[in-house]
């Protein structure tokens, strides 16, 4: 039996995806629960709800309880993706952070000043990533938490001062992501390793490009630096290269944009979902409900590598921007 919702249940569940909180997410499930018309029909749909409710407001309990305290490397992944910024002290990752986004990190000519981990909410396009300001890294100390914070990222974003050493300052941070066994996608990995190795795509941005010299200065670097690594040019005093940068960030993520649609309406443009690269239509089914790859019988795309409207099976590879009709 179909679930037959109505318009105000899909608006319900849009403020749901998009939520930050326990408290929000546990709102926008207890609307849907209230709005879904009660037949057999829906009676797994409403068993998931309340189980997803029960679960957040056990988030939300623990959160408000005096259980065991998080350390402030210990950052829930928001947005498309998780970009932590590493590099050597003063290099402006603080800087960037704040130029980018709404947060709010401590920016300061000396070293040192950023003590714990400061996300920030950075929009690209119709999404968003999350970008999170650290303590710089140096071989003397990192922080344990420091390392479990990178190998959990979905990217790296390794900044380097193009005025200030920025060969030693590399090769420094290579180095000391090597000590924590975390080796960016490209690098040579030693075949002696105690332990797995954390591979992990990473991006390296040249601050301080804020001429045409720095920018010449740049292309040196990059001839003398022979980094197999991707390296962009930017400067947070003047913007140079922060646009540049997102794309190229939006790239190496390996991710698509997909919206969705119901029939005879035009898609919302502004809340894609997000998928890795390669993604089918049946792993979109199981990202909006895991009922709906069951039910899912065939589904209409408009996009790039088809004409519109045509109609696809579970196993249709989907393309950055396809519009999705799906059919239950």
């Amino acid at each position: 039996m179909p679930a037959n919702l109505p318009p105000p249940y899909f608006e319900a569940e849009k403020r749901y995806r998009e939520a930050k909180t326990p408290e929000d997410k546990i709102e926008a499930l207890e609307e849907m629960l209230t709005i879904m018309p009660k037949h057999k029909g829906t009676d797994k749909l409403r068993a998931d709800l309340r189980r997803k409710i029960a679960k957040f407001k056990s988030q939300a309990q623990q959160k408000k309880g005096g259980g065991k305290q998080s350390t402030a490397y210990q950052i829930d992944k928001e947005g498309a993706a998780q970009v932590v910024v590493v590099g050597a002290p003063n290099t402006g990752k603080s800087s960037l952070v704040g130029t980018l986004s709404n947060a709010q990190p401590e920016v300061a000519d000396f070293p040192h000043s950023t003590w714990k981990p400061t996300p920030g909410m950075v929009p690209y396009e119709n999404i968003q990533f999350q970008f999170i300001d650290t303590p710089p890294v140096n071989r003397t100390y990192v922080d344990p938490w420091m390392a479990d914070l990178i190998r959990r990222s979905d990217l790296i974003l390794l900044l380097v001062d193009l005025q200030a050493d920025p060969l030693g300052q590399l090769q420094e941070t290579l180095d000391v992501l090597a000590q924590l066994r975390i080796y960016p996608d490209g690098c040579p990995v030693p075949q002696d390793l105690p332990k797995r190795p954390f591979i992990k795509k990473t991006l390296v941005a040249v601050n301080k490009v804020d001429s045409q010299h720095d920018l010449e200065d740049f292309q040196a670097f990059v001839e003398l630096a022979e980094c197999p690594l991707p390296c962009v040019p930017i400067s947070t005093r003047t913007g140079f290269g922060l646009h540049d940068l997102l794309d190229r960030t939006f790239e190496a993520c390996n991710i698509i944009r997909v919206y969705t649609k119901a029939p005879g309406k035009e898609p919302d443009r502004t809340a894609p979902f997000v998928l890795p690269r390669k993604s089918t239509l049946q792993d979109l089914a199981e990202k909006i409900h895991k009922d709906f790859v069951h039910k899912l019988k065939f589904a209409r795309i408009w996009g790039t590598e088809v004409f519109d409207g045509q109609m696809v099976q579970k196993d249709y590879v989907l393309q950055d921007g396809d519009v999705v009709e799906i059919r239950i």
